[in-house]
């Protein structure tokens, strides 16, 4: 016969609540009790029913996490420290994507509502409305987007993307490009006020181009507008743009950094290893995945928080930007 809890409490020597708290709610549980409930359970071969505790707590101890593209390295840093993080509290993370398609995320939160706890929605795409009018289905934690009356945890791309123009105009560039990211992204909206802001302040020239999807191909599908411009350096919506862009200077032959500078954001693996390495602004995606589990299991659905959690970015530089390249004209002149 099956051991039951009943039977862990008596091995273990504590109350049948006790061991029942130990899996749904471990944080409050002394650790060396946890513990010895826990290999107390082992050995007899013990395993909670969720079904049964479902019905009676009317909590199944799901979560969903919704993400824009599970394809960009973005978020897969993200995913899994969400995951670690339920796994941690006696949750299990449900992951789904949407390819960058809003009527997809409004879908999928219908579909989730009914078998989670709550949904972490990461980098959505809908409206405030619409994310507003979701979450009487289902509680949400918004990442990347601040929502009036939810909690969210957002990283402070806007100082980032001011840090990545000044690193820009203090190295003489005066002709800045901007590739912009998705129509419908708080961040996109982040970069670009920050951006232009900075290049204001600084006596720059500031050409934005997009909205582009934050994609390799389409960083390399704007490697002529780029050009175009006559900017000396770029910035782009996100390292996967900044990559693309790279491998279409590339193979026109433009060299980075000595004609044309690039900085990208987020910092994934690949800006580590692309050659000239890149220079980008570092957001701390595995910390927002912690964050936002937290933020979700804080409360109960009657004192539910609203915070907003800001995190912080930093500029890491690389190879990838140098000197602004000196006009031909004064080359001439100095001769």
């Amino acid at each position: 016969m099956p051991a039951t809890i009943r039977d862990v409490a008596r091995a273990s020597g504590v109350h049948v609540s006790t061991v029942s708290r130990t899996f749904s709610a471990p944080h409050l549980v002394n650790p060396d009790t946890r513990s010895r409930v826990l290999s107390t359970a082992e050995s007899l071969g013990y395993r909670p029913n969720r079904a049964a505790r479902a019905l009676i707590t009317g909590r199944t101890h799901n979560i969903g996490l919704i993400v824009a593209d599970i394809a960009n390295p973005f978020f897969p840093p993200l995913i899994k420290a969400a995951e670690s993080q339920s796994r941690q509290r006696d949750y299990h993370l449900f992951v789904a994507d949407t390819n960058e398609d809003p009527v997809v995320e409004e879908q999928l939160v219908y579909a989730l509502a009914k078998q989670v706890d709550g949904v972490l929605l990461c980098s959505p795409r809908m409206s405030n409305d619409l994310i507003e009018k979701l979450r009487k289905e289902v509680p949400l934690v918004v990442v990347n987007r601040p929502v009036e009356g939810l909690p969210a945890v957002v990283m402070d791309v806007a100082s980032g993307a001011r840090a990545a123009i000044e690193h820009l105009v203090g190295l003489g560039h005066r002709a800045i490009a901007l590739l912009g990211g998705p129509r419908g992204s708080w961040t996109n909206r982040e970069i670009r006020r920050s951006a232009t802001a900075a290049a204001r302040a600084a006596g720059a020239t500031l050409t934005v181009l997009g909205p582009f999807q934050p994609t390799e191909q389409a960083g390399w599908s704007a490697c002529d507008a780029v050009l175009g411009t006559g900017a000396t350096a770029v910035l782009a919506y996100n390292d996967l743009m900044a990559i693309g862009l790279l491998e279409g200077l590339h193979e026109r032959n433009v060299s980075v950094p000595e004609e044309l500078s690039v900085v990208g954001i987020d910092d994934i693996m690949l800006s580590r290893l692309v050659r000239p390495k890149l220079t980008t602004v570092a957001t701390p995606t595995a910390a927002a995945g912690r964050a936002a589990v937290d933020m979700l299991l804080q409360h109960d659905d009657e004192h539910r928080t609203t915070a907003l959690v800001t995190l912080q970015t930093q500029l890491v530089i690389r190879d990838s930007t140098g000197p602004a390249p000196v006009p031909p004209h004064h080359v001439a002149a100095n001769a």
